[in-house]
């Protein structure tokens, strides 16, 4: 059970970052229809939750001898992996795709965190 409201929850959580992102940034498309935009999110959620942590078993030297930077490629992995399996999805340089990955890090941080702390208290 507790699976399943962590899955729902990276989901939702997900689903909100990947809008922000789709927003700001020109070059980051979405398909504009909510069927097509809960896919992604959904599929993005599965390669956060199965293939991101090999992703970091594989690159923890690069994690390590950059302090924890080295998230910010894994994230960028998975972002790129959704854009080569999807075609609702479409990211059109390195920057659109750094940005992205930044922005959706930022909000999955800060939806997490304030989460916890209601969670918590």
């Amino acid at each position: 059970m507790k699976f399943i409201s962590r899955l729902i929850f990276h989901f939702f959580t997900n689903f909100i970052a990947l809008l922000v992102a789709a927003y700001f940034i020109k070059e980051f498309k979405i398909t504009p229809d909510l069927l097509n935009f809960s896919l992604v999110a959904g599929i993005f959620t599965l390669i956060n939750i199965f293939i991101r942590p090999i992703l970091k078993l594989i690159l923890s030297p690069i994690i390590i001898l950059t302090f924890g930077l080295g998230i910010i490629l894994v994230n960028a992995l998975t972002l790129y992996l959704l854009d080569i399996i999807l075609t609702d999805i479409t990211i059109t340089g390195l920057s659109a795709l750094i940005y992205a990955t930044l922005i959706i890090s930022l909000i999955n941080i800060l939806i997490s965190f304030s989460a916890k702390r209601i969670y918590k208290e």
